[in-house]
């Protein structure tokens, strides 16, 4: 992942400021009929723990992220939680999941970086495993308030995901303007 802008407390604690008001509780909607309640699940980036927390009303959810200060501000909030520090692009870990979760992570990831994640993401997920992430929709990359940012359409998201997952959907959807965000649904192929 680009840069380390959440290397620093006082980044983390802007951030969870900042987002405070947002999560995924949409997405996650759209994720439940397709993987059973009590699926084991990671969830990539699980940055302030928003989107773990819904998550981990359903699921098994081990969060992840790849900043150590996230790292601690989780275990701080979530005592009981069960966390990792991993990198999106390369997921070294040896757990095993029914089902794979970001929310407006993996977009923070240049192609090659989001190619070789989505293989891993394949090798770890159980057979049958589901993946469900969003991404921001558009065309290019730029660093945006110190962050890379690599935006997707849905052909390329089609095309990337592809290989390793029989995808269920991908669909346009509003965080900010209408159709500013895309959701992949997928299954691992067989």
């Amino acid at each position: 992942m680009e840069g380390d802008f959440y290397s620093t407390k006082a980044s983390v604690l802007q951030y969870v400021e900042s987002a405070k008001d947002v999560n995924g509780a949409e997405l996650i909607e759209q994720l439940k009929p397709i993987l059973s309640a009590g699926s084991n699940l990671l969830e990539i980036g699980s940055g302030p723990g928003s989107d773990w927390a819904i998550l981990n009303e359903t699921y098994q959810v081990t969060g992840s992220d790849y900043s150590v200060e996230f790292l601690d501000y989780l275990q701080e909030n979530y005592p009981a939680g069960d966390f990792l520090q991993l990198n999106a692009a390369t997921l070294n870990t040896t757990d095993t999941f029914d089902g794979i979760y970001s929310n407006k992570v993996l977009h923070h990831l240049k192609d090659a970086d989001l190619v070789s994640s989505i293989k891993r993401q394949s090798e770890i997920l159980n057979e049958n495993g589901i993946i469900c992430h969003s991404f921001w929709k558009g065309s290019g990359d730029e660093y945006f308030k110190e962050m890379y940012v690599n935006y997707h359409l849905e052909e390329e998201l089609k095309s990337l995901f592809g290989k390793y997952f029989d995808i269920v959907s991908i669909s346009a959807y509003e965080e900010f303007e209408a159709g500013d965000s895309l959701l992949v649904l997928g299954k691992k192929k067989e």
